[in-house]
Order: C-alpha cells, then structure tokens, then sequence
C-alpha cells in the first residue's frame, strides 16, 4: 500500500541547495534519492545521505511528498516550478521593488543582455497581457 505524507505549504524560499534538488525533481518527476544523486552527477558530487537529508527537509517545508515504494521512498514535488516561479517573483517585486513591478522589469532590461529573440517575446507578451 502506498501512503502519501501530509503536504504542508510553506512560503519560505528554497536555499540555493533546496532549488537545486527541486529542479531535479521537478525534471524526474517521482523519484528516489539515489535517481537524484545521479542527476547530480558529474557536476555536483553529493553524498547519497546529504542528498537524502535535504530531500526529507524539502519534504518537511511541503515542496515534496512521498510515497513508499519497496523498502525505500519515491518523492514527488507538491509544488510546481511554475508556481514557485511566481510566488518567488512576487516576493522579490514585494520586498525588494517597493512592490513595483515595472521597476524589475526596468532592472532586467538595464542589466541583463537580452537578445533580438528575448525582446520579441517580452513585446509579445506584454501586447498579449494588454489585450
């Protein structure tokens, strides 16, 4: 039988850390420790017990349940990487912009070096958000 731990939301942003692992999971989809491991590597060398650690307190701060599957867990995100991208966003418009959105995106066009393709995309959204 497979049982599925309590999901808690909590609006407390990922450690550099946290967000790589999520990113592995969110691109894995349901999977164990030791599938994480491997993703990481070769880039990143972490112990299969440091990786499960962080794994677990992801799962304690609601980003990730699990599910019991043979003698070990299979985790899954609870949060979609879509929704932390806008409640990240929305956090950094909130305490860092004065809660001014144009402000980001003034910043993002005076420090980032956006290409032809970007600007293109950005016209186009923001004619698509008028609309």
């Amino acid at each position: 039988m497979i049982r599925k731990s309590r999901v808690r939301r909590i609006e407390k942003p990922l450690t550099a850390t946290e967000l790589e692992m999520m990113n592995v999971i969110w691109q894995l989809g349901p999977c164990s420790v030791l599938q994480v491991v491997e993703q990481l590597r070769p880039e990143r060398e972490l112990a299969y017990t440091s990786v499960s650690t962080i794994v677990r307190i992801l799962e304690q701060k609601g980003y990730v349940t699990s599910s019991k599957e043979g003698r070990g867990h299979l985790y899954q995100a609870a949060v979609s990487k879509e929704e932390y991208q806008r409640s990240t966003v929305q956090r950094l418009v909130t305490s860092v912009f004065d809660n001014a959105p144009a402000l980001l995106v003034r910043r993002l066009l005076d420090t980032e070096s956006l290409s032809a393709d970007d600007l293109a995309e950005i016209r186009a959204l923001l004619r698509k958000k008028g609309s």
